[in-house]
């Protein structure tokens, strides 16, 4: 059955195949989940990183999931918000599907994301759970491996923006 499934808690503990890391576009870690995911799976990530010389915003890079109990950790650079009129819907659209489709290569039925975008990067928190939300139930109705999609949240504000969104 496939299903989105929105929890509280700490991305860098779930046990699925892919856990998605909301990223900058160096992909050398920075504050927020990325830096948490960074520390968490060990140095070896910071080196694996490296070697993608960065990755531009909305797109998606796969790396190993070290010491995660994450199979894999998908990078990906959500957009930076300036007002709704610099194309940050479909850039944030870009990032969940991208991210879907790495999974979906990789032959990951499990997949966990935090809410991308709406911490330092200012996006609209409301307007992002609608924009991953939507993305994530279209992408799952022609997938063939992805078949389970955490939200993880961080704080009771995200987990009930999007709880909102699937009820």
């Amino acid at each position: 059955m496939t299903q989105v499934n929105v929890i509280k808690g700490d991305i860098t503990k779930v046990n699925v195949d892919a856990i998605v890391n909301a990223a900058n576009t160096t992909l050398m870690g920075g504050g927020g989940v990325d830096g948490a995911i960074h520390r968490a799976a060990g140095p070896a990530l910071y080196a694996a990183c490296e070697k993608f010389h960065g990755c531009p915003t909305g797109e998606a890079r796969i790396t190993g999931g070290f010491n995660l109990p994450a199979k894999f950790i998908i990078h990906t650079p959500g957009p930076v918000w300036y007002g709704g009129t610099h194309g940050e819907d479909q850039l944030l659209a870009n990032s969940y599907h991208n991210s879907l489709a790495l999974a979906e290569q990789n032959h990951c039925q499990t997949v966990a994301f935090p809410s991308i975008s709406t911490g330092v990067y200012a996006f609209p928190l409301d307007r992002a759970a609608k924009i991953a939300i939507a993305t994530i139930t279209d992408f799952l109705q022609s997938a063939k491996y992805v078949d389970q999609v955490t939200m993880v949240c961080f704080d009771d504000h995200t987990f009930a923006a999007y709880q909102e969104q699937i009820h």
